[in-house]
């Protein structure tokens, strides 16, 4: 099958989860209100999905490389679907909360096999190239999911949002059914034993630029979740947005992030991927601060936020595909264990900083401003211990 052929089908897949998150976001208000919830109760629903979606992955990398890629997506967007008819039916926020743990054990499949499958066929440039495909894809999530969102609310409420995921996650199962053969054959598989396993993870946690790569990608990450945690309550409470409106200023985001991760394999073949990415790393550290030195100054107008968080998240499309492709480089034989150990450490951290984002609210920007600059800086650390020095040689696909 052809490498567009794959990055469509991966890029769908890697989206089911996003899309469980970025559909709804539109209707927390309304969910807060309809079943009588806090703020931080509401946003507990993101919270605890963001851990389950991370911790999930553990299980599920070892699988991967035991069984191949296909059986997991099957199990996952299985489970995916029943959490999402257990939301729609909430009848209270525990409920809801619940099935969103249910929904992120699922998705969890989702997120880690796409990337071992890029392992699994390419290293290096080739890899990044087919990964930014594959970000080309995806970003019909962050773009097209709140506008759906923000529609099904206003015919039918919000618990038509989890209908529609629900009904993602049945065409998710014909898709895999229907589109790539298997990318890890049985003589490429690891058997699933305890020794293997905790040898393999020792290695992943002996190597500190694996674990260097997969911190800036995940404050990164988190920088990200915490805009979506409080992103809705900001634009359409604070600011006055209807939910479609607040869709709109949302997909602009998105834009910036999935426009610039489509230069990350061009500028990385002309210049190397550590250049590129501590670049990258740098400017999102200087141009959060700049928007948190301008919001505390007093200058809180949503245009200066909007413009200040775009050219933020833009900065982060060049570091986040790229930073995982570069921790997968030299781990091709237990790419599903680096996959799922790097998609833990990811969302953990950004399910850390959305609980922090849910503690400090207040109804303005200033603390979710604050908390992704406290990201960027953090990131900014690990990229310039790590990637001054020359990356080593990737190991090749087998």
């Amino acid at each position: 099958m052809k490498s567009y052929k794959y990055a469509v089908v991966l890029g769908l897949l890697s989206a089911v989860g996003p899309f469980a998150i970025d559909m709804y976001l539109p209707a927390l208000p309304s969910i807060s209100q309809d079943l009588g919830a806090s703020t931080a109760a509401t946003q507990m629903t993101l919270m605890v999905f963001f851990v389950t979606f991370g911790v999930a992955q553990i299980a599920y990398g070892p699988i991967s490389d035991t069984v191949g890629r296909r059986k997991p997506l099957f199990f996952g967007l299985g489970i995916f679907a029943l959490g999402g008819i257990g939301c729609a039916l909430a009848p209270s926020i525990e409920w809801l909360i619940f099935f969103r743990f249910v929904q992120g054990i699922g998705a969890a499949a989702c997120a880690i096999t796409p990337r071992a499958i890029i392992r699994d066929l390419h290293t290096g440039i080739a890899a990044a190239k087919l990964m930014s495909t594959v970000m080309l894809v995806f970003s019909v999530a962050p773009i097209l999911a709140p506008l759906i969102g923000s529609t099904v609310i206003v015919f039918v409420g919000w618990r038509g949002v989890f209908a529609v995921i629900t009904l993602v996650a049945v065409l998710g199962i014909l898709l895999v059914a229907l589109a790539p053969p298997e990318t890890l054959p049985p003589e490429r598989r690891k058997p699933l034993a305890l020794r293997p396993l905790a040898q393999s993870f020792g290695t992943l946690f002996r190597d500190l630029r694996f674990l260097s790569l997969t911190l800036i990608a995940g404050l990164g990450l988190a920088s990200f979740f915490t805009f979506i945690a409080n992103a809705s309550f900001i634009y359409i409470d604070h600011y006055g947005m209807s939910p479609l409106q607040f869709s709109f200023a949302f997909s602009v985001n998105a834009i910036g992030f999935i426009g610039a991760s489509q230069f990350a394999a061009r500028l990385a073949g002309r210049h190397g991927f550590n250049r590129v990415v501590l670049t990258a790393v740098t400017s999102f550290m200087v141009l959060s601060l700049i928007l948190l030195a301008v919001t505390l100054a007093g200058f809180t107008e949503l245009a200066v936020l909007m413009v200040g968080l775009f050219l933020a998240f833009a900065c982060l499309g060049l570091v986040i595909p790229s930073s995982m492709v570069m921790a997968l480089e030299e781990h091709g034989p237990i790419a599903g264990v680096a996959s799922a150990l790097g998609g833990t450490i990811q969302f953990l951290t950004g399910a850390v900083m959305v609980t922090v984002a849910s503690l400090v609210f207040d109804g303005t920007s200033v603390p979710m401003v604050a908390i992704i600059a406290a990201c960027a800086v953090c990131a900014f650390i690990p990229a310039r211990l790590t990637l001054r020095r020359p990356a080593p040689a990737p190991a090749a696909a087998e």
